[in-house]
């Protein structure tokens, strides 16, 4: 995504919503309201937009007969399976990709918030950056 679309800016706050290890090591962020974003936008559904994201990368990261026949058929072709098809988690990081920039454009855009893809950031956490200007 290009910077220009982004609201940061010098009139930007920015807030980082950290990795929850509670679990362990599994791919799963803080599901807390920050207390920057009150009056900004509703509470739930910020933390539903986490949940969701949540949701995803706990997908990502279950085992299944498929994912399992995914890497057998990986190792077999000495993983050059894996340069002609995308691996189940590469599809499911793409798919909270476009969950998070629709629901940019939805929901948060208009309340002068932007989200920025995890995986930007190494899946350390999740930028928020809120325009001062609205």
């Amino acid at each position: 995504m290009e910077d220009t679309t982004r609201l940061t800016n010098e009139h930007s706050i920015k807030l980082f919503i950290q990795r929850d290890y509670t679990e362990g090591t599994t791919v799963k962020f803080q599901e807390r309201f920050p207390p920057e974003l009150q009056g900004k936008i509703d509470s739930s559904k910020f933390i539903d937009i986490i949940r969701h994201i949540n949701s995803i990368y706990a997908e990502a990261e279950s085992l299944s007969c498929k994912t399992f026949m995914e890497n057998c058929c990986a190792c077999l072709t000495g993983y050059l399976l894996l340069l002609c098809m995308p691996t189940h988690y590469e599809k499911c990081v793409k798919r909270a990709a476009r969950y998070i920039s629709e629901e940019n454009d939805r929901t948060l855009n208009p309340k002068g918030i932007f989200m920025i893809d995890p995986m930007e950031k190494g899946l350390r956490c999740i930028e928020v950056c809120i325009s001062s200007s609205r």
